[in-house]
């Protein structure tokens, strides 16, 4: 039958065993880690030994211990039956994207034109699966600015008002996306169109056609709540993505959220 992801495996698979080098001793190293003797069968000369405290041996971690010493003719080995489940806290920023293969998530960065406007939420994500890229940013306007028709959106008078930069490394090729408008501007212009350019620099109240290989890539007209607009221009790699508007209205957002998604592929 058919399966959506890996397929299932119908293979046995062994347990782990080790052979030990005997000699004049009871302390031994285990190859893997155990919670205690009862995840181990351990074996002297093909018998099997009767595990716990006070009887043939004890295990934890990787240390085996034997209530007797072995002869260095002796033939000693063990089963693994279980092996300890540990947690391991990797360091900070130590694993990425190309180590965790087909199933990724990341993120955006937006400049500080919107991340530093007061009220205002900006979050995203760029979650890969198999060679699809679903790349979202959400965004509550609020404590952002308007002003004149085409000019940047972001926080009154500030530089960097981009909305992340698109690359093809975290967000494929992009195809297309849309606009989701879950509460209806108010305060600022609700006309809000997309943009993409060269630069980052773009900054609030500035015309959108001052920064170089200007692109738009929707006209979304007024958004209302439950608006969805098609971004039928996807933007191009390497380029930061700006949110401008399409009349002139000179105020500050006192509210309006908008989900925007685009998909990519590798």
């Amino acid at each position: 039958m058919a399966y959506i992801g890996n397929i299932p495996t119908d293979n046995f698979v062994t347990f782990a065993t080790q052979n030990f080098s005997t000699s004049a001793t009871s302390s031994y190293t285990l190859t893997h880690a155990v919670s205690n003797e009862n995840e181990i069968a351990l074996f002297i000369n093909n018998v099997r030994q009767h595990p716990g405290s006070g009887k043939a041996y004890t295990a934890t971690g990787t240390a085996l211990t034997l209530s007797a010493n072995t002869a260095s003719t002796d033939t000693m080995y063990c089963i693994f039956l279980a092996r300890a489940i540990q947690s391991t806290v990797p360091s900070t920023n130590s694993i990425t994207p190309a180590m965790l293969g087909d199933t990724t998530v990341t993120a955006l960065t937006a400049g500080t034109g919107i991340t530093t406007g007061t009220n205002t939420v900006y979050r995203s994500s760029v979650e890969k699966l198999g060679n699809i890229y679903h790349t979202k940013i959400l965004i509550d306007l609020t404590g952002l600015a308007s002003s004149g028709s085409g000019d940047i959106i972001g926080k009154a008078a500030t530089a960097n008002s981009h909305i992340g930069q698109i690359t093809a490394a975290v967000n494929g090729t992009v195809l297309g996306g849309k606009i989701t408008c879950m509460e209806a501007p108010a305060g600022g212009d609700p006309d809000i169109n997309l943009w993409y350019a060269d630069e980052a620099t773009g900054t609030e109240d500035a015309a959108i056609t001052g920064l170089t290989n200007q692109i738009q890539m929707c006209d979304s007209g007024d958004l209302a709540l439950g608006s969805m607009v098609s971004i039928p221009t996807p933007p191009a790699a390497d380029k930061y993505m700006y949110m401008v508007t399409g009349a002139a209205t000179d105020a500050n957002y006192t509210a309006g959220k908008i989900l925007i998604e685009f998909f990519g592929y590798v």
